[in-house]
């Protein structure tokens, strides 16, 4: 049995996800290699070996993963032929393709939810006649069955005359929750089956282009609530048979029911607060799930927020940063830059995260981080 020092690691996708789960095995000695098509991407500015591809490209997957003792990945849309292939071959891929397959078909993640009751929104397939559903009825949601992250692909139809500029691919219908708060938690299963929830979180999101803005930890619910979402969460988890760390996001609805909204098969944007907040960051504790290794605590050490650093609107080109300084004057902030070398509106540069014993000025702090750190362009 190979020692755990000579273990080699290899992470689909070179994004800032793959870059902050390259840290952590740095830290544990471990060696990585990641395969992305962009070069001196995020994560390979930490990593030992980039493959240069896509994330379709059977030859390049099938060289990393025989490289490699343990596979994952950071992003959903890729090849699982090959990974169902080298699956039964022996190969350690980890969540199996299986998952990966369910997950990344929103529709087939619907069908999961169903068939082990666990509770979700009321939906209907659809083709392009059928964008009226008396029992959805108006307004109704619109959701890409794949390719859909950060708020794209997803559309709502709020009357007849939205049915014109709906997404024209293959989807389904949605029934719109009127929502009281949208909420996420961790879920880490290791490959002993031994399960631990994170801390339950609010997400906020800016309205004008749908992404995650803003992660508040803890929750700011009932503890009925919050014991309620751990186990709807867990049994996702465990119903798939998931190995690694999962992102589950949820709906709280005005007569404090809980739906669940989507699964994510990997670490998330909604687990950032892990790194300072919590005894293992959700990374960390995601080598750990891979590599057979026992859990670490997800103990909340201290109410954290995470404002995501998002590209200016109308910046594109050279990365640059202004309000750094000021930022970082802040008692409590700690600013993450993902090293992407192009920015465009809205995409995710960095995080920034605010620790404080009161959540409340936690808050506050956010707000005065987010009016003075930018992600611009140089060009601008």
């Amino acid at each position: 049995m190979k020692r755990f020092i000579d273990l080699k690691i290899g992470i689909i996708g070179g994004g800032q996800l793959g870059k902050m789960i390259a840290q952590e095995a740095k830290k544990m000695g471990l060696f990585v290699t990641i395969l992305d098509p962009t070069p001196n991407s995020p994560a390979s500015q930490i990593a030992d070996k980039q493959i240069i591809s896509d994330f379709n490209n059977e030859e390049k997957i099938e060289e990393l993963v025989n490289e490699c003792d343990i596979t994952t990945f950071e992003i959903e849309h890729i090849n699982t032929e090959i990974l169902k292939r080298l699956g039964k071959d022996g190969k350690n891929i980890f969540p199996t393709s299986r998952v990966l397959e369910i997950i990344k078909d929103k529709s087939r993640q619907k069908e999961f939810l169903n068939k082990f009751n666990i509770p979700t929104s009321r939906w209907k397939r659809v083709n392009d006649n059928g964008f009226i559903d008396k029992d959805l009825g108006f307004p109704v949601v619109q959701k890409a069955c794949r390719g859909g992250y950060d708020g794209r692909g997803v559309y709502i139809i709020k009357n007849k005359d939205d049915i014109e500029n709906r997404l024209k691919t293959e989807s389904f219908l949605e029934e719109y929750i009127d929502f009281e708060k949208e909420l996420a938690i961790m879920v880490a299963r290791n490959r002993h089956g031994e399960i631990r929830c994170y801390p339950l979180v609010e997400m906020v999101f800016d309205k004008e282009e749908n992404i995650c803005d803003m992660i508040i930890a803890p929750a700011r619910v009932d503890e009925n609530i919050y014991k309620e979402a751990s186990e709807i969460a867990a049994k996702c988890v465990r119903a798939l048979n998931g190995i690694g760390v999962f992102g589950v996001e949820m709906f709280l609805t005005k007569d404090k029911k809980i739906l669940v909204n989507e699964i994510a098969p990997r670490v998330h944007n909604s687990g950032h607060y892990t790194i300072e907040g919590c005894v293992t960051s959700q990374f960390e504790q995601h080598i750990r799930c891979i590599a057979g290794l026992p859990l670490g605590s997800t103990e909340l050490i201290v109410p954290t927020v995470v404002m995501n650093i998002l590209g200016e609107k109308n910046h594109y080109g050279t990365a640059d940063y202004i309000g750094v300084n000021e930022a970082l004057e802040i008692p409590g902030v700690s600013v993450h830059i993902y090293g992407k070398k192009e920015i465009k509106p809205y995409r995710k540069m960095g995080h920034v995260t605010i620790v404080d014993k009161q959540i409340e000025k936690a808050i506050e702090k956010a707000y005065r981080v987010k009016n003075v750190l930018k992600a611009i362009s140089k060009e601008a």
